[in-house]
């Protein structure tokens, strides 16, 4: 039975391909260093309760009971959602962070295309 897409979505949920990781990183290491970002679960939900994303990634190993709250805030403000390909320390490393990182938000993107990119 092969899989029919659902009509009644508003999350867009994109995946990465292998040749775009490296896309979605250098976009997102320029957002880092001229833009705003929310990094943390916690932090992804304020933003998204308050409006202000207009991005939010998560890392491919993020729970699945956080993944599914946080896609469904998203749904809530119109929010565009990426499914990070990598691991939280992927995400992390990414950012340019020493530390795990299962979800960030993007708040203001300064220099960088990366909420088309990901679309």
């Amino acid at each position: 039975c092969p899989a029919q897409p659902r009509s009644g979505t508003m999350v867009k949920a994109t995946k990465a391909k292998k040749g775009s990781i490296e896309n979605v990183n250098t976009k997102l290491g320029l957002v880092m260093k001229s833009g705003k970002v929310c990094l943390g679960y916690k932090s992804v939900l304020k933003s998204l309760r308050q409006g202000k994303s207009k991005l939010v990634m998560i890392s491919s190993n993020c729970p699945a009971i956080r993944k599914s709250e946080i896609e469904y805030y998203a749904m809530l403000a119109k929010c565009i959602v990426h499914h990070y390909s990598g691991s939280n320390i992927a995400l992390g490393t990414a950012c340019g962070k020493m530390f795990r990182c299962s979800a960030l938000s993007v708040v203001d993107q300064g220099d960088s295309d990366i909420v088309a990119a990901v679309e």
